[in-house]
């Protein structure tokens, strides 16, 4: 259904920033206001918000303003002539200006979100964390994450500080970033990354320790962005922030309070064909009378499945997640 000259003003309005939408409104008649800001209040408590008609709409004002002609909608009543009865001829040409200006940069950014994941890694090589932060704010969460975790580590950690840490980008910058991102991805368009499902793992382990080393409210508020737009992603991210591996990082007091909840014959499955330091950390940390349970199950246990001892190592790593979790887990080094 085609929308309505109000709906494209509200659809409009969203893509602006809120400098920009005030200017437009002001000296405008509150009852135009007022159904303007009901058809903006429409559109966001019913989620609709289409990333496509938004992009549409603006193209087609841009448009509008570049050809000097009337849109086909009633952009020309509400942008033109209550502009121009408001402010005058000279200042609303003005602010028109910034409008133009304005919407070459959410172009701008429109092509950038629609580039491949891959295209974008390669785009964004060798660029400065904080033109990377820029980028990966404009994208939609879920290809956020994806260039996130395919970013090298060390510039992966500083862009991430960059989102969480923001400084005050002006217009003029981002609209730079933006420039030289498009550019460079005209120069690589197709050309795709070659990650291999190991290499992806390893991606999403550094990613979840990176994680795990922020405070509890921004690691889970991270984790839940995650967990929204890829849950399978988001529950792989949570278990890799403690592994099998990372036992001998645990301090011994939350190691200790851990293995109490484990029964010896899986622990003892746990053990098979383990790490020796692995295995001589876990001894160290249970009582003599548990070190005898689990040397006279190991000597009558037969050969287990690899599967099982998987299960079982994945059985004592649980409690660890959840102390994790809860932000009670210790670490001695990682």
């Amino acid at each position: 259904m085609a929308l309505t000259g109000k709906q494209k003003a509200a659809t409009l309005l969203m893509s602006l920033d809120t400098v920009t939408a005030a200017e437009l409104l002001k000296g405008i008649e509150p009852e135009e206001i007022q159904d303007i800001a009901m058809e903006l209040a429409r559109i966001d408590a019913s989620e609709q918000h289409n990333n496509k008609e938004q992009a549409k709409v603006t193209q087609e004002f841009f448009n509008s303003l570049r050809k000097k002609e009337a849109p086909r909608f009633s952009m020309k009543a509400f942008f033109n002539d209550m502009l121009v009865k408001a402010l005058g001829k000279e200042q609303a040409d003005q602010i028109q200006s910034q409008i133009k200006k304005v919407s070459k940069q959410k172009e701008l950014f429109m092509s950038i979100r629609s580039a491949s994941t891959d295209e974008l890694v390669l785009a964004l090589e060798g660029e400065h964390p904080q033109s990377i932060a820029v980028v990966l704010s404009e994208l939609a969460p879920k290809k956020s994450q994806e260039v996130l975790t395919l970013l090298g580590e060390e510039v992966r950690l500083k862009a991430v500080c960059k989102m969480t840490n923001p400084d005050s980008i002006g217009v003029v910058v981002k609209h730079r970033i933006a420039t030289l991102v498009n550019e460079r991805l005209k120069s690589i368009k197709g050309e795709t990354l070659v990650v291999h499902a190991g290499q992806q793992g390893q991606s999403l382990r550094k990613l979840a320790i990176m994680l795990s080393g922020l405070e509890k409210e921004l690691r889970d508020q991270l984790l839940g962005e995650i967990s929204k737009h890829d849950e399978e992603t988001g529950k792989m991210v949570r278990n890799l922030m403690i592994t099998w591996e990372d036992i001998l990082s645990i301090a011994d007091r939350s190691l200790q309070e851990a293995l109490r909840t484990i029964e010896s014959s899986k622990l003892a499955i746990a053990l098979y064909g383990a790490d020796e330091e692995i295995t001589q950390r876990i001894r160290s940390n249970i009582s003599e009378r548990i070190v005898t349970m689990l040397d006279e199950e190991a000597s009558l246990m037969q050969e287990p499945l690899e599967k099982e001892i998987l299960d079982a190592r994945e059985e004592v790593v649980q409690p660890l997640r959840e102390a994790n979790e809860e932000g009670k887990l210790r670490f001695v080094g990682r």
